[in-house]
């Protein structure tokens, strides 16, 4: 496949920090399939080690770091992990059965920059019979989880910032009368939409169960039907008005979720990268498999903005797959991306190489993601001459609008040196302007660690395009 596909086919450990890269000498037929949905593997692991006995969890993602932070986090908690025999991607997870059973009299989990951990199991600690100190890196230190500990609070517990107000380090007491965890609890527009399933994520094992009315603007809510729709299929009790503003978890006859046996989906954020490289380039063929018509993640209506830009999607049921191709030129578009606000990034490295002027709205959480998501584009797609900032009066909505006559693609085009500011995305959504400009330069790649260490071994794939058939 040649010397940049071989470069980007080594371990992480062993590219280089500064990763120059080129475009595909030629186009054809890829077919990638990522690692499994951080977001899933997160929920599934979480409940099956609250569960009784042993469940599996088929098609995790084991090797990134959030999964890591998530694991070793449990096991401090009493939860025994092991990866099984005879699948190395699923886990056999015994559970504690809805009481946490940590070894010592009081527990500090460093989670790093997981900021999904963190999240779950600080309503997660609602289950404790010690207090549970949540820390991590300086990043984490730094994104509020107050309106979590507010929510937290007013359902019997008690909560000590260590450092920065309304931020980790986090001390949680779990409630002397778990009865308190009945209440109705009455939240406005939160920063994150994790907030709102940690707290449905625990609600099987409180004695009366949750129910959270929202009002204001429902932030993420493919994220909260996800984890409404992965409850309910493991068998909890689980109701929700059809606007999602009000919903009730648990107290349906049975406590908690028995053990069970889940499939986990391939990461649709992480395929977003390679259905925007089938836009992106009009000889690709880039087909996705195992995300196809019946997907739980809101991420996988992806293609759906693309088929708008101008391509064509090709989507299969069984076995799921979904393929986007490009014959004409691609279309600006306008897009609300609240639903799927980690594909945002993605969407405007694609949105640099159409017509016209893209508005992509929605992305009010992407402030307090690994890195301050808005400001971070902002700096690097103005590198290529790409017109983008934010829109007058809205902070959470940008325009993306190439330069005149496109962008810079010749071969004797200025350096680009992106900077990732230690955020996965970042690094997987800028690696997209390679595939079109020649010399650009990706900074500290190894960064897609958190949540998919193969990206760069299948973004290799591309470079190989040529070879490939779809199966």
């Amino acid at each position: 496949m040649g010397e940049l596909a071989d470069t980007l086919s080594q371990d992480l450990a062993a590219l280089p920090a500064r990763l120059a890269l080129r475009p595909p000498s030629a186009g054809g037929n890829v077919s990638v399939r990522p690692p499994g949905s951080k977001s899933l593997t997160n929920r599934a692991v979480l409940l099956a080690a609250l569960a009784p006995g042993v469940s599996r969890v088929r098609g995790a993602l084991l090797d990134a770091d959030d999964a890591k932070r998530m694991v070793a986090a449990l096991e401090q908690l009493g939860v025994r992990i092991t990866p099984a025999h005879d699948a190395p991607c699923d886990l056999l997870v015994t559970g504690v059965d809805g009481c946490w059973q940590p070894r010592d009299g009081e527990v500090v989990l460093d989670l790093g920059n997981a900021g999904t951990a963190t999240r779950f199991l600080a309503a997660a600690a609602l289950l404790s019979p010690v207090p549970i100190t949540l820390d991590g890196n300086a990043r984490m230190r730094q994104r509020p989880i107050g309106e979590l500990g507010q929510a937290l609070e007013r359902l019997g517990a008690t909560i000590e910032y260590r450092g920065e107000p309304s931020c980790p380090p986090m001390r949680i007491t779990p409630p002397r009368e778990m009865a308190l965890t009945g209440r109705v609890l009455e939240l406005g527009t939160t920063q994150s939409s994790q907030f709102i399933s940690a707290l449905l994520l625990v609600a099987p094992w409180l004695p009366s169960g949750i129910t959270i009315k929202l009002s204001g603007e429902v932030t993420s809510p493919s994220y909260i039907s996800m984890t409404l729709g992965l409850l309910a299929r493991l068998g909890a009790s689980v109701r929700a008005s059809d606007d999602l503003r009000v919903l009730r978890v648990g107290s349906g006859g049975r406590a908690g979720v028995a053990k069970f046996d889940y499939s986990v989906e391939p990461d649709a954020s992480g395929a977003t990268y390679f259905w925007g490289a089938g836009a992106i380039r009009d000889d690709f063929a880039v087909r996705v498999e195992g995300l196809g018509v019946h997907s739980l993640q809101g991420d996988a209506a992806f293609p759906t903005l693309l088929e708008r830009m101008g391509t064509t999607i090709t989507r299969a049921a069984e076995p799921a797959w979904t393929r986007v191709s490009r014959a004409e030129e691609l279309k600006a578009l306008g897009a609300d991306m609240s639903d799927m606000p980690d594909a945002a990034m993605t969407l405007a490295a694609v949105a640099c190489f159409a017509n016209g002027r893209s508005v992509i709205k929605g992305l009010r959480t992407l402030r307090v993601k690994e890195t301050d998501r808005i400001a971070a584009m902002i700096t690097e797609l103005s590198k290529i001459g790409v017109a983008i900032g934010t829109m007058p009066g809205d902070d959470g909505a940008i325009y993306v609008e190439p330069p005149k006559g496109g962008v810079d693609c010749s071969d004797d085009c200025p350096v680009v040196e992106f900077d990732t500011y230690d955020d996965h995305r970042m690094a997987m959504s800028l690696a997209l302007v390679s595939l079109r400009r020649p010399n650009v330069v990706i900074r500290d790649p190894a960064c897609v660690a958190k949540t998919y260490p193969t990206f760069w071994k299948d973004f290799a794939r591309l470079h190989g395009a040529a070879t490939e058939e779809h199966r």
